[in-house]
This record gives structure tokens, C-alpha cells and sequence, in this order.
């Protein structure tokens, strides 16, 4: 049996919390670098819809995936999808 977790990012996105790696602000120069470089590579997800990037989802697939939700939101749907998967 799969025991995969999706957590909702977005409006109407999710993503594998098994192949994430860490979330990051999205307003640090480090972070902008690593959007650009990742945009260069072909790499970049924006599940923003327009919206303003809050968070940065870092995978294990080397992927950065924009979010429009910001770092304590994602942190509380992790927190539920975890609990939720180990009642």
C-alpha cells in the first residue's frame, strides 16, 4: 500500500510532502537567486496564479516550487495531513 501524503500548496495544487525537502521565504536574496536559477534550468513550478510568492518549496527532484500560501499555512496543512494519515 502507497503511503504517499499530498499536501494542498495552493489554490489548486499539491504536492508529495514525502519528496519535500524544506519551505523557505520567498524574500531572502539567497532564495531570489535560486528562483532565477531555477527558472534558467527549466526547473521552477509557479503554483502562484498570479498571486505574490510567499513561500519557496524546495524537492528532492531539485524543483522549486512557488507557493502563493505563506510558510505558517503550509505548516498547518502538513500538521493536519500528518495527523490525518496517523490517526
Amino acid at each position: 500500500m502507497d503511503n504517499t501524503i499530498f499536501i494542498k500548496i495552493g489554490d489548486s495544487s499539491v504536492v508529495s510532502l514525502q519528496r519535500l525537502i524544506a519551505i523557505v521565504d520567498a524574500d531572502s536574496a539567497p532564495i531570489k537567486r535560486m528562483i532565477q536559477e531555477a527558472r534558467e534550468r527549466g526547473t521552477l513550478i509557479d503554483t502562484t496564479y498570479g498571486k505574490k510568492t510567499q513561500a519557496v518549496l524546495i524537492m528532492d527532484s531539485d524543483h522549486l516550487i512557488l507557493s502563493s500560501r505563506n510558510i505558517n499555512q503550509l505548516e498547518q496543512v502538513i500538521s493536519r495531513a500528518l495527523a490525518e494519515s496517523n490517526p
